[in-house]
């Protein structure tokens, strides 16, 4: 009996007809610590995404794009792969009132999934059911689940946020007043961080901590595990006239809070929305912390480009790494991953890497989210494309890189589809904008020249990225077509930071990606208004063994010298004088 089957046999004995089981934690973080891995823990597919339903005799998982490869290869075969965005594959509420009955029951824990999620759920199935919200079944056969996190809060210095709490909450209440509200009930974990300045380790590759935050007109109070406070933070939210309380009392503390009251529907947990009595005094907007926090101030941003040239030495000594010892010594995914990793953690500042390196070598480079592991760690041999997808948290920022580096000798056809996937960076890169646009508009920019080939690749091109908090973080973004459960379709503003990352992906075959991270900047102003462009914020070579000139225009060509000469003058001062005449060689004008 697996899983599975064993999961189907409680819902049997509790009478439950559905049970869903999201990827997310009780704020609805993208990234989540192992107490709440319970999709993976049931399915075996290790995606960062995905969405689990099990009825008593059938179980199926909702996973997007980037994962319908490596879904298929880790799922077992009582599990069915529905593949979003597909045509002939319904989407969960679809399926939900395809399935469900008048007086059926349908369960979930509503910390997991988002009021938003739920009320569209319940509207679109439309049938008399019974909703049981507050039931973890995970915990009655999880017996070595591990426990919630409770890591210590460091402090942020002003030296790298740019801005102090007392600014910051002055500001939240500045657009509670506009809003007329007299609460704001704030969830997300990364918005707490940016706001109280304070970073943890609760959740792996993304410094935050598990906290809840009911903002007042006159006070803030922080609910989380007071184990995770040191004497110094202790002082500081005393300081700040930030009052503690535990962690889960947010749940008592909701259901007497009155007055009209600012939540993020698509952040706030289901639970938390039900037990709030007033439904009609709540004013459902997008927490105005997100847009704070996207724009980077003054400080933040150079910082951060600190943190690109302090991550663009580690890539290029690695790429330097690469390319000399390549068929002279036994090479393989884990073991180049786990020496890049090492040079990150040589610079100065370094926190800890931003997501799982994706080291993936030809065929295992088509999963766009590929994670290595003993069975698939592939031996690297001189031919064919490594793609690397990496990043690292730094006090002075976060990064998010990809490079893909030819290995040896390449076909006609591998360096024209690394060749358009560069044209498509740069045509992106060089975008020149009016003000007020938004990312979906510019995303055929990037898209184009790969689609002329016949090709798309099934994900965004790009995702905004945070200071030393979530390498993904809306509301900027660059895609094809909305998506509302990303929210990462606002208008482009400068200060924000945005990562360009076309591929092309042929399964069975090879990956390729190369990915910068774009800084919106104010461009000119003219009579038909404010314009915008981008400001590449990455230093690292772009392997010119894989390209094929002749494709690119002069315009191309231009972008490309003028990126690398701005590589050697960056990285070059931190490089020993035999990887200076190399990247001398790497960077040199076509």
């Amino acid at each position: 009996m697996n899983k599975i089957e064993e999961f189907q046999i409680l819902l049997f004995q509790k009478k439950i007809n559905c049970y869903i089981i999201p990827t997310s934690d009780f704020h609805q973080s993208e990234y989540v610590s192992d107490y709440f891995k319970g999709r993976e823990y049931l399915s075996n597919f290790t995606g960062s995404a995905g969405t689990l339903v099990v009825t008593q005799n059938d179980a199926r998982i909702w996973v997007d794009g980037r994962y319908f490869i490596q879904a298929e290869k880790q799922l077992p075969k009582n599990i069915h792969l529905m593949k979003m965005g597909t045509k002939g594959f319904p989407t969960i509420d679809e399926y939900l009132k395809s399935i469900l009955n008048d007086g059926d029951t349908l369960a979930f824990d509503g910390r997991c999934l988002s009021a938003s999620f739920v009320n569209n759920l319940i509207n679109t199935i439309n049938k008399k059911i019974n909703i049981i919200d507050e039931i973890d079944l995970l915990n009655e056969m999880w017996t070595d689940r591990p426990m919630l996190p409770a890591t210590p809060i460091f402090m942020l210095e002003t030296f790298f946020s740019g801005e102090s709490y007392q600014s910051k909450i002055e500001r939240i209440r500045e657009q509670m007043n506009l809003n007329k509200a007299a609460n704001y009930l704030l969830t997300s974990l990364e918005d707490q961080a940016w706001l109280y300045n304070l970073r943890s380790n609760d959740v792996l590759y993304t410094p935050v901590f598990l906290a809840y935050t009911l903002i007042t007109k006159n006070d803030t109070i922080l609910y989380l595990d007071p184990k995770k406070l040191t004497p110094e933070i202790h002082n500081y939210l005393k300081e700040n006239k930030v009052v503690v309380k535990p962690y889960f009392d947010i749940y008592e503390t909701i259901k007497n809070v009155s007055g009209k009251t600012i939540m993020d529907l698509s952040k706030v947990n289901y639970t938390l929305y039900h037990s709030f009595t007033n439904k009609d005094d709540i004013i459902n907007i997008q927490n105005p912390t997100l847009l704070m926090k996207a724009i980077k101030n003054d400080t933040e941003i150079a910082n951060i480009k600190l943190a690109h040239i302090k991550d663009g030495v580690a890539v290029t000594k690695f790429m330097y790494y690469l390319k000399n010892n390549i068929g002279k010594q036994d090479l393989t995914e884990i073991s180049v991953s786990n020496y890049l990793q090492s040079l990150r953690e040589e610079q100065k500042g370094f926190v800890e890497l931003s997501f799982n390196t994706i080291c993936a070598y030809k065929e295992n480079a088509a999963m766009m989210h590929y994670s290595a592991n003993e069975l698939s760690n592939a031996k690297l041999e001189p031919n064919g494309f490594l793609l690397v997808d990496s990043g690292g948290h730094y006090l002075e920022g976060t990064t998010d890189i990809t490079r893909t580096f030819a290995l040896g000798e390449l076909t006609d056809t591998m360096k024209l589809h690394f060749t358009t996937v560069l044209q498509s960076v740069i045509n992106l890169a060089s975008a020149k904008f009016l003000k007020g646009i938004r990312g979906i508009n510019l995303d055929i920019l990037a898209r184009g020249p790969i689609w002329n080939l016949g090709i798309d690749y099934k994900c965004g091109t790009g995702h905004g990225v945070g200071y030393l908090l979530s390498v993904h973080e809306g509301p900027n973004g660059f895609r094809y077509q909305i998506v509302p459960e990303r929210n990462d379709s606002a208008i482009l503003e400068p200060g924000m930071i945005t990562t360009d990352e076309p591929g092309i992906y042929l399964e069975g075959q090879y990956g390729i990606r190369t990915e910068n991270e774009l800084l919106c900047v104010k461009d000119e102003s003219t009579e038909f208004g404010d314009f915008l462009s981008f400001e590449t914020i990455t230093y690292a070579p772009i392997d010119l063994d894989a390209i094929d000139p002749t494709i690119l225009t002069k315009a191309q060509k231009d972008w490309l010298n003028n990126y690398h000469k701005q590589v050697f003058e960056k990285i070059s001062p931190y490089l020993s004088p035999e990887e200076v005449e190399w990247l001398k060689k790497y960077t040199r004008e076509i």
